[in-house]
């Protein structure tokens, strides 16, 4: 078959799972450890799998208290395992609502020139008040607001990435020009948010421009993902919803005028891998006995922006809670997780165990051969290009899935055996986009 898998390792911390912390084999000191990550990067390239995938956001996440939250900025660790890896992609989290364009286009694309053409850029407008709050704000800014100002945001960093043309530089000695002047160009923006001369004080990068991944799923969120992203993170709980999602996003991404095939959709996947059923059971019921209920109940409150005395542990959710257009922030996961619980008319403490491997995300116990049919299955059915594997505890999950589930994919055939590109872009499959140097100033 021609179509492949597409394989990102989503690395955090010691592992997604909410206590996967706790276990005896986990170090609660690695989440700020450059060797631990290392080590996580030289075994999903092993693996082949196509990229490596940090999350990050501008604000302390949960209680520190009762769970490690420190996090190190995820471009400058990338830089770290660019290092100590040849192949593997490397694709970092950052925020177009707390950043500027030019800060974040020169940072992409120094990570992209450190790496010989391997850095992606997961897009994203940060939701939460707590995040605003550090930036000098009240509040979050509203959605639709958030997704306009990275639209420009967009505009404005590809067009510093094409300030210089492919063969600007010449390093010609003997006439004493390093680059032809005439061939980078200022790009003189002037939008609704940003106004940018350029150009960027870099030359274009390997790859052109960073890959660019987007994960989120609201109605302004696949608007967005259509017109730029090539890469979706995204989260489903069940096939059918994967497929309706799929479909959907690429009607969405031929209608802006874009080959469907050009946008990668890879749901998030949490694999807790056994030699049997009951042995990936009893670790996935180890980790949920594992879990903090009151902790995770006074998460799930601020979610759903209520009182922990309104969600009693061991009672449904209320009917009356808020509507998707009532969040300002993370509307499709609020939906999700409402959603499974009523789906399987779930506890709240029920719910809080369903979501402490990954979130929403989807998880999954069992064996090698299970974990690769599910993968299988969605891949062929149209519901996924790929999957964001998402391992409950690291590095052991990570190294389960890799010795014990790629291999059964690749004598399937389909899953690489080697790589055969150098850049991010080939790994995906990907054109490298053409350069664009202007001749005009970008105005809105």
């Amino acid at each position: 078959m021609t179509r492949r898998l597409h394989l990102n390792a989503f690395l955090m911390s010691v592992g997604h799972h909410e206590a996967s912390w706790r276990l005896p084999e986990s170090d609660p000191y690695a989440g700020w450890d450059v060797k631990h990550y290392q080590e996580l990067a030289r075994i999903a390239e092993r693996g082949r799998l196509d990229s490596l995938f940090l999350a990050d956001s501008p604000v302390q996440q949960g209680d520190p208290g009762r769970r490690p939250t420190g996090k190190l900025e995820p471009t400058v660790l990338l830089t770290a395992l660019a290092a100590v890896t040849e192949h593997i992609g490397l694709i970092a989290t950052a925020s177009t609502t707390y950043n500027e364009p030019y800060n974040l286009a020169r940072r992409f694309a120094s990570l992209d020139h450190v790496s010989a053409g391997r850095a992606g850029w997961n897009v994203v407008t940060t939701a939460g008040a707590d995040a605003a709050r550090n930036f000098g704000l009240d509040d979050v800014p509203l959605h639709r607001e958030r997704y306009a100002r990275a639209d420009e945001f967009l505009e404005v960093a590809t067009r510093l990435w094409d300030s210089w043309a492919d063969d600007a530089v010449i390093a010609d000695k003997d006439a004493g020009v390093h680059a032809d002047a005439a061939k980078v160009r200022a790009i003189n923006h002037r939008g609704r948010f940003f106004r940018v001369d350029g150009p960027l004080n870099l030359p274009r990068s390997p790859q052109g421009w960073p890959l660019l991944v987007q994960a989120g799923s609201s109605e302004d969120g696949k608007d967005f993902a259509a017109k730029w992203a090539e890469a979706v993170f995204t989260a489903q709980q069940t096939l059918g919803e994967a497929q309706t999602f799929y479909r959907d996003l690429k009607a969405r991404t031929a209608a802006a005028g874009r080959d469907p095939d050009g946008i990668k959709i890879l749901p998030g996947i949490v694999p807790v891998i056994g030699d049997t059923v009951e042995e990936a059971r009893e670790r996935d019921a180890e980790l949920e006995r594992l879990i903090s209920p009151e902790y995770a109940r006074l998460q799930l409150a601020e979610r759903f922006r209520l009182d922990p005395a309104d969600l009693p542990l061991d009672e449904p959710l209320p009917d009356d809670l808020p509507t998707e257009d009532q969040i300002e922030g993370a509307k499709s996961r609020f939906t999700l997780i409402v959603d499974l619980a009523r789906r399987e008319n779930l506890t709240v403490r029920q719910l809080i165990g369903r979501l402490g491997g990954g979130r929403g995300h989807r998880t999954f116990a069992g064996t090698p051969v299970q974990v690769a049919d599910t993968i299988e299955e969605w891949f062929r059915a149209g519901a996924a290009d790929g999957f964001n594997i998402m391992p409950a505890v690291l590095p052991s999950g990570l190294t389960a899935f890799v010795d014990q589930v790629v291999p059964i994919l690749q004598e399937r055939g389909l899953f690489r055996t080697e790589y055969t590109g150098a850049t991010l872009r080939e790994h995906y499959g990907l054109p490298r986009p053409a350069g664009r140097l202007l001749t005009a100033p970008a105005a809105r």
